[in-house]
């Protein structure tokens, strides 16, 4: 096996780097929705597609992806706010919000079709040369926004009221409640930042990748790994981990094949559960 050269390994670590940060990014809504509400919302992945797609469509109208955030970000998080209401009002499980993704697929080829679609911006034609290397912008713009919310998230949870008070409700709701806490409020609230989250990451889908209804699923494994590697309630816990897989990935198709790859996310979720069983 000829090991590979240099400018194919660097190029391989920058491409897992931001693979790396699309996975945390579109695993931060999950994380804080599964490890502070304790509601496991697989309808996430799907709301991330039709972001994507409403960005495509907007787009399409002549309008920046970038500012098609300021339409997308309050709509979802309506959008979130209400199917944490339905779901905490009767009391459904996951597998109802499976069916919500489903749901929203059928709404999508419904609208769509279930052919490829590819946005043409100004963005995915910038690329910026690093010695021999190649940085595409809408990889660097989707490693910004990963960062940026990861970051914000993190110091929101932890300098600020709100956040202390939502910290509570993850440790204990019924006492949280009991010091004034209002439990409801900010529940909603958080739940309608995990949506308008899945709008962001849905940018940048739009931005790098080719949309089909069907790829929804695709990115349920990997995703998963990640925000379970990172820790639930985490804001930074999914960036890291997504990182390290993506970074895990793309060197494994640079020494391997890229059918090697899928193994990674998986083999090291396996590795951490073994390590620490109690961990989830």
């Amino acid at each position: 096996m000829a090991l590979p050269s240099l400018t194919l390994l660097g190029q391989s670590l920058l491409s897992g780097l931001f693979i790396g940060a699309l996975y945390g990014l579109l695993g931060l809504g999950l994380s804080l929705s599964w490890g502070m509400l304790r509601q496991i919302n697989l309808a996430h992945f799907a709301l991330a597609f039709l972001g994507a797609y409403l960005t495509y469509q907007l787009a399409g109208a002549g309008i920046n992806p970038l500012a098609t955030l300021a339409v997308i970000v309050p709509c979802f998080f309506a959008l979130g706010a209400l199917m944490h209401w339905l779901l905490a009002r009767f009391s459904v499980s996951a597998l109802v919000t499976f069916g919500l993704t489903a749901i929203i697929e059928a709404l999508i080829q419904w609208i769509w079709t279930a052919d490829f679609r590819r946005m043409e911006s100004g963005y995915s034609d910038v690329k910026f040369r690093v010695g021999a290397l190649y940085v595409a912008l809408p990889e660097l713009l989707t490693l910004a926004m990963a960062l940026a919310l990861s970051l914000a998230v993190w110091a929101w949870l932890r300098h600020t009221y709100t956040g202390k008070a939502m910290r509570a409700i993850a440790e204990d709701a019924p006492i949280a409640a009991a010091f004034g806490v209002d439990v409801h409020g900010l529940s909603l609230l958080l739940s309608g930042l995990c949506a308008a989250f899945a709008g962001v990451a849905g940018l940048s889908l739009a931005l790098s990748y080719t949309l089909a209804p069907g790829q929804i699923y695709a990115w349920l494994g990997v995703v998963f790994a990640a925000v379970m590697l990172g820790g639930l309630g985490n804001p930074l816990g999914p960036l890291v981990a997504g990182i390290v897989i993506g970074v895990s990935e793309a060197l494994t198709m640079a020494f391997t094949a890229p059918a090697w790859a899928p193994l990674v996310s998986f083999s090291l979720l396996i590795v951490v559960l073994l390590a620490r069983p109690g961990r989830i």
